[in-house]
């Protein structure tokens, strides 16, 4: 299949030239680090959120109905909050 990319000249121009260096064709050169992206990309391991939780019943139950704004300002009692 053909495409068309756009590169930036100094990198199509390095490209041309190890090519030429080692013997292959801009094609192989292009086709080799095409597949090692994908290949590199498909090994990593999806980010996965390490189990946190701590023991307990949730909210104490005074605070059960109470509203965010609530919660917050007792967190933030006697550390300078209101």
């Amino acid at each position: 299949m053909k495409t068309t990319i756009e590169l930036p000249d100094g990198l199509l121009a390095e490209a041309k030239r190890l090519a030429r260096r080692d013997g292959t064709t801009l094609k192989a050169l292009l086709e080799h680090g095409l597949r090692r992206a994908l290949d590199e990309r498909q090994r990593r391991r999806p980010f996965s959120l390490r189990t946190a939780s701590v023991g307990g019943q949730g909210l104490a139950p005074e605070l059960r109905a109470a509203g965010w704004e609530s919660v917050r300002d007792l967190s933030y009692q006697d550390r300078g909050g209101s």
